[in-house]
């Protein structure tokens, strides 16, 4: 009997018709036109400019121009009309506010200023506020930092009314011009993007060392907030209620008083809490150049390591961030809300009883100044720099010199470097430069449209051009590697967080402190346990990003749908399938929001990093400082802008009808 043999099954060829389904997703047609138009020019340049680095024939020299710039300011910064009479005033207005905002707050003494804080935040935000402000002044007292932190707080009113007019205004025009808003976007961008120490280096050049080049730092980093939430609001108006202001015969002045600025108010008062934020921050950064204050004593402990001097100047400066955010913040939860209690004839009547009690209360605070003294009682100070400096070498002694078994932080630094940041480096130097064009513009057009990734693209070219493709990428390297681990920790925290109440009501202080904590404390701690280099700048950088990524990826995952997290649960779905298969995919857009708050607040701190080692473009920009050298601190700065510009667009979502 013969036996029939079966062949054996061929597996055919995937069918035509999987291709044109994947072809129909968007992502998969702009992969496959940028790799056809890659594939296409790839050969071209790599046979013109080879396939390295970046090409020194697409470079422009501007190191000649800058520095006859440079040499131009400097040699005419006392004589020229520019200077004298235009430059001049404008330092001499700001140091003349400052003098006598600083002026009024000696005049009021302790006591007046704690009373007449801890009245105002009652006024605007309640009784909690009130006694935050309270016990927060107290706290600056009796630390011994009373008169750094007047210098501080002078500072800081004079640059935040500037920034909020400044911003106010710019963001009037930007809402109430569509043209206007078009122009101010890529503006704005630009601005928020760049690293806060990059705009210190021209003031300088113009203004000198102090006080007024400090101010002008503050307003032109702390504007753009006001500018974009005030544009926003503005443009955000309801339709319907300006229609029925329209039919009541209301002119445009009248429009914008009484519908659009009212409706906006929301988004006025957050924009005036952002910039107050910004400002504190950059007013500490800006104690480099000659501001006094508390960042001048961090800025000095820095240089000494001396961390109990750092905690000392660094807790007001945390306790300041904090009751002004409460008061804004207190005063923006309530905004829009109708005060009852006071019709159309009560109104007068209100608002002079209302007076009346603001002129008593700032009366009873001068009395209560001047009677009290100027300055806080030294007997009422305590002095912590020494123990806490007593604990930190305690700490070093034990974790730095190395723990049995997992080593010391000394070793985890180096195996940091050596593992992960130097291989990432030297990938990024090596691979070609029209390859890293391809894939920022490839990530950049997957999650926008074509004018993100063209702006991407551009920005990554702007920093070839300038002759700085080697230390940008360099800097691309520590974001990166100090990117990777801050969403690694704030995903695994933000999903016990959004799980457990409790641990969220734990966390919320400590992410409080830590996101109003300024950039340069936290370069402190972390020099005294990993040492210099580029490990103690990803360290800070790590801590200083990661609240911001905790804070939104919790409240991203709390927000998802309950009928959706409820229909899983009946199909049986384990947590782990709820959070992977529900939850991240509901929280995406809080997710890469995360991711690039992580990205502009990493390299933010990359770049000051360069004080403790870091190296790269920020070592250029503070090079450039130091030295007050135009060309090699502007180029690096505008280098730096580059780079957050393409971070930020590879990482932030744009829908193609919102870049219309």
């Amino acid at each position: 009997m013969s036996t029939v043999t079966t062949p054996a099954p061929v597996q055919a060829a995937a069918p035509p018709g999987a291709l044109r389904t994947a072809l129909r997703r968007p992502a998969a047609r702009k992969l496959l036109l940028l790799g056809a138009v890659t594939a296409a020019l790839a050969p071209f340049a790599t046979a013109h400019w080879g396939g390295g680095a970046w090409p020194s024939e697409l470079t422009v020299g501007l190191d000649g121009p800058l520095g006859k710039a440079n040499d131009w300011i400097i040699d005419n910064r006392d004589s020229h009309w520019l200077f004298l009479y235009f430059f001049g005033h404008i330092s001499d207005a700001i140091i003349s506010a400052v003098r006598g905002v600083y002026v009024v707050l000696l005049a009021l003494g302790w006591a007046g200023v704690t009373a007449g804080a801890s009245l105002l935040a009652w006024r605007l935000a309640g009784v909690r506020a009130a006694g935050t402000a309270l016990a927060s002044f107290a706290v600056c007292g009796a630390l011994g930092m009373w008169v750094p932190t007047m210098r501080t707080l002078a500072l800081m009113i004079v640059a935040v009314a500037a920034s909020v007019v400044v911003g106010a205004l710019l963001g009037l025009a930007g809402g109430l011009s569509d043209r206007m808003f078009r122009a101010m976007r890529p503006v704005l961008d630009t601005m928020q993007a760049l690293p806060a120490f990059a705009y210190l280096l021209p003031v300088v050049l113009v203004f000198g060392i102090g006080v007024a080049p400090a101010v002008l730092a503050t307003v032109v980093y702390a504007a753009p907030p006001m500018a974009r939430l005030t544009a926003l609001g503005l443009r955000g108006t309801d339709k319907g209620v300006l229609e029925a202001v329209d039919s009541l015969g209301a002119t445009g002045r009248q429009r914008l008083l009484t519908a659009r600025l009212p409706l906006a108010r929301r988004e006025l008062l957050l924009g005036v809490n952002q910039t107050i934020m910004m400002a504190l921050s950059m007013a500490v950064i800006a104690s480099v150049i000659g501001a006094d204050g508390l960042g001048d004593r961090v800025y000095q402990a820095l240089s000494t390591v001396d961390v109990g001097s750092a905690l000392a100047a660094g807790i007001p400066i945390v306790l300041l961030a904090i009751v002004l955010d409460r008061i804004t913040a207190g005063r923006g939860s309530w905004a829009g809300v109708p005060q009852g209690g006071t019709g159309g004839h009560d109104r007068p009547r209100s608002r002079t009883r209302t007076a009346a009690m603001w002129t008593a209360g700032i009366a009873g605070a001068a009395a209560l100044g001047r009677v009290a003294g100027t300055t806080w009682p030294d007997t009422w100070t305590v002095a912590i720099a020494a123990p806490v400096n007593d604990a930190k070498d305690w700490i070093v002694d034990h974790l730095y010199s190395g723990i049995p078994g997992i080593g010391g932080t000394a070793d985890w630094a180096a195996h940091y470097t050596g593992w992960v940041l130097d291989p990432l480096r030297d990938g990024l130097q090596a691979l070609p430069w029209w390859g890293a064009l391809a894939i920022v513009a490839a990530l950049a057009w997957l999650i926008g449209t074509w004018r993100t990734a063209l702006t991407a693209v551009l920005s990554l070219a702007a920093i070839g051009v300038l002759g700085r493709w080697e230390p940008a990428m360099d800097t691309l390297s520590q974001v990166l590697a100090a990117v990777a681990v801050t969403l690694v920790l704030g995903f695994a925290v933000a999903v016990v967080a959004a799980r457990s109440p409790r641990v969220e009501r734990l966390l919320r202080p400590v992410l409080d402190v830590c996101q109003t904590m300024p950039q340069f404390v936290y370069l402190i701690p972390v020099v005294a346990l990993f040492g210099i280099g580029r490990a103690p700048a990803a360290a800070a950088a790590i801590v200083y990003a990661l609240p911001a990524v905790v804070r939104i990826v919790s409240q991203g995952l709390r927000q998802a749908d309950p009928a959706a997290l409820e229909s899983a649960r009946s199909l049986g779905a384990t947590g782990g399938q709820q959070l992977r298969q529900v939850q991240f995919p509901l929280a995406r857009a809080e997710l890469l929001l995360a991711v690039n708050q992580a990205v502009v607040l990493v390299l933010s701190v990359v770049i000051i990093g360069a004080l403790v080692g870091g190296g790269a473009l920020g070592y250029e920009v503070v090079f450039g400082l130091a030295q007050g050298d135009l060309a090699t601190g502007l180029m690096a700065g505008t280098a730096i802008a580059c780079l957050g510009l393409m971070l930020d667009r590879v990482t932030q979502p744009t829908k193609a009808k919102e870049a219309n």
